[in-house]
């Protein structure tokens, strides 16, 4: 008996040591899937070049020893665009959520891809809608510039930037940039606020679905005041609103009506 319950626990530890290395190898697997989908752009690769103003960003970075396809193939595994331009060895553009990568081959070192990450409101400034439809699908261009048919700038990348230059200027990075380069989209803190929220709102035909009935209020606190019916000089009653409590209506009549002797027979009702 005790040879038995003996392998029996035997059986369970072992089956539990099993299962625990399980665990660890999928959670470190897991952990080290997701290390690789958060690490973004500016812990990859080096920041170069940045125009900031306003409302405008731009911030290109170097892919030494890349291609323009194996970079753009790179970004498009760690998330994916809206939209990626067909595949080409000089110049490729992926689309972002609130942002545009502008992939292209360094003509000075054309061994390196040039990344260039841009805000909407950069491209919206810097970019031809007619350069873009090379790339982009008209519905995103259309997303991005509206009605506009063109725009202040002839941009075309940080690659063309001698022959086509940006409205606002570039620099070098700063130190602090390097180090933690600003992200492109940033989360908002925004709020949404109920129509009504801390309004004195007042309740109008149609607010319980009913074309002839008003929703109810909540009326204001009573003041203890009481209203009182007045006559203006003349028997006009004027255009004064009086309290609601003020408002009487006359009894209605009730009695039988006035008939009259030898007339005609008629029935007249008193008026």
């Amino acid at each position: 008996m005790s040879k038995r319950l003996f392998t029996m626990i035997k059986s369970l530890v072992i089956s539990i040591l099993v299962i625990v290395t399980l665990l660890v190898v999928v959670g470190y697997a897991l952990s080290d899937y997701q290390g690789g989908q958060t690490k973004s752009i500016q812990d990859r690769y080096p920041l170069e070049s940045v125009k900031k103003e306003g409302k405008q960003e731009s911030y290109v970075y170097r892919a030494a020893n890349r291609s323009v396809p194996d970079v753009a193939k790179e970004l498009i595994a760690e998330r994916k665009p809206k939209q990626a331009s067909k595949e080409d060895e000089n110049q490729m553009f992926l689309v972002y959520s609130g942002e545009i990568y502008s992939l292209q081959k360094d003509k000075e070192k054309p061994s390196d891809t040039l990344i260039e990450v841009s805000n909407e409101e950069f491209v919206r400034q810097n970019y031809q809608p007619s350069f873009l439809q090379g790339y982009i699908m008209g519905s995103i261009i259309n997303d991005i510039f509206g009605s506009r048919k063109s725009s202040p700038g002839d941009y075309r990348g940080y690659n063309d930037r001698q022959n086509y230059k940006p409205v606002i200027p570039e620099r070098p990075p700063t130190k602090e940039e390097k180090k933690t380069p600003p992200p492109i989209t940033k989360e908002g803190k925004g709020s949404i606020i109920k129509r009504g929220d801390n309004v004195d709102s007042k309740s109008s035909v149609g607010d319980t679905g009913s074309i002839t009935k008003k929703g109810s209020s909540t009326p204001p606190p009573s003041t203890g005041s009481k209203g009182k019916i007045t006559k203006n000089p003349g028997g006009s009653s004027g255009s004064d609103v009086k309290p609601k409590s003020s408002i009487k209506t006359p009894p209605k009549n009730t009695s039988p009506p006035k008939t009259r002797v030898g007339g005609s027979g008629n029935i007249t009702k008193r008026r």
